[in-house]
């Protein structure tokens, strides 16, 4: 496939960097992380043990590549968010239509969220009622309310804000607790008690949830930094000089991040404030080489593998707990993979990503892209 080709590909008029990046993300959650964890369990040696912990989330404090996947979605939703909103001003939408796709779009999201987790199944006690695609249609909805209200200074104020008040209400507002449980721990935190109190059905972990109520708004800011991105991306100038500050703006981040880690330590499942720098420091980063790539040199043949993906995200990520792909994989690989013992649960892992991946290039191939 020609250069050309790929370019004219990016059908919503996005930059194509952002539709990559968000299928690198999607590579892991559909069997990139499943398939690199098999393939380092053939090694016995502490570098592979290393790598292989950072494809697991961390218990509660601290940070492995695995945390990194979904606030790097939320953080591309924001980044295509003023794109979006533009290129549908543009169109000729006023805003009344733009809010009514807004609030359309999270709303159809927060259902298949549902769904996903059991809602056609009727046993609301025993339901899950957060999850993932809950989280994104939420922040999603957030955000752009805030996008449509505020210039990109009024979005950094609320960033700022959101952190600030996130921490304080984290750390000084009195809950109930057991004697021996800090203001952040898992047993103790204002979110886990938030949640135990006004979450029904099931918590992720028990004393509250992953994608919890209180946690929603510092992963709204994630969503919020991504925007600010998203703006800096729509700028004129050069696409060196973009990419130089998101460098220097996920550095800073990072750095940030681990300061106020200090205070208010680094936990995916409450998303600390220091989490949304950290992990935003390297979403940052990784939009700064993608975009680098891509769109200012314009290497983007490779970037294809990745786009196929990107562009179905949501799509897979809900099909693949609905169809079974590993079992089409094992029906035509199994017997195969049997001549090679040793790397076969690894072989048989790569061998469902790939039926995934050829579903997903189907649908690509011949147009077809489902949104919510």
């Amino acid at each position: 496939m020609s250069d050309q080709a790929i370019k004219t590909s990016d059908l919503s008029g996005r930059l194509l960097s952002l539709d990559a990046l968000r299928g690198f993300d999607m590579f892991w959650i559909i069997g990139g992380g499943a398939f690199f964890r098999e393939l380092l369990k053939l090694f016995d040696n502490p570098t592979a043990q290393s790598l292989g912990h950072q494809l697991h989330h961390v218990k509660w404090e601290g940070f492995h590549f695995e945390d990194l996947i979904f606030p790097l979605f939320l953080f591309i939703v924001g980044a295509v968010m003023p794109f979006a909103i533009s290129r549908r001003l543009e169109r000729g939408q006023n805003r009344s239509q733009l809010y009514r796709h807004i609030f359309k779009r999270a709303a159809v999201i927060i259902v298949l969220g549902m769904i996903y987790n059991g809602l056609l199944n009727f046993d609301f006690a025993n339901m899950r009622w957060a999850g993932v695609l809950q989280r994104i249609g939420l922040c999603y909805f957030l955000a752009a309310i805030v996008v449509m209200n505020t210039s990109w200074r009024g979005q950094a104020i609320v960033f700022g804000a959101i952190l600030v008040l996130y921490y304080l209400a984290s750390a000084f507002i009195p809950v109930p607790r057991p004697p021996d449980a800090g203001v952040f721990s898992m047993e103790g935190c204002l979110s886990s008690f938030l949640d135990q109190k006004l979450l029904p059905g099931v918590l992720y972990y028990g004393f509250g949830d992953n994608e919890g109520l209180l946690s929603t708004l510092p992963a709204t800011a994630t969503v919020l930094l991504g925007t600010l991105a998203g703006h800096w991306l729509r700028t004129n100038r050069s696409g060196h000089q973009k990419t130089a500050l998101l460098i220097l703006a996920g550095i800073v981040a990072l750095a940030l991040g681990k300061i106020w880690a200090l205070g208010f330590p680094i936990i995916k499942i409450i998303w600390t404030s220091s989490y949304v720098l950290y992990a935003g420091g390297f979403s940052l980063l990784l939009l700064a080489i993608f975009y680098w790539i891509i769109d200012v040199m314009h290497f983007t043949k490779w970037a294809i593998f990745f786009v196929v993906i990107g562009t179905n995200a949501l799509t897979i990520y809900f099909l693949q707990d609905v169809v079974n792909f590993d079992g089409i994989a094992g029906y035509f690989t199994d017997g195969l993979w049997s001549i090679f013992p040793v790397v076969k649960p690894a072989l048989l892992v790569l061998s469902a990503l790939a039926v995934k991946w050829l579903f997903l290039w189907f649908l690509y191939r011949h147009r077809i892209f489902f949104k919510a």
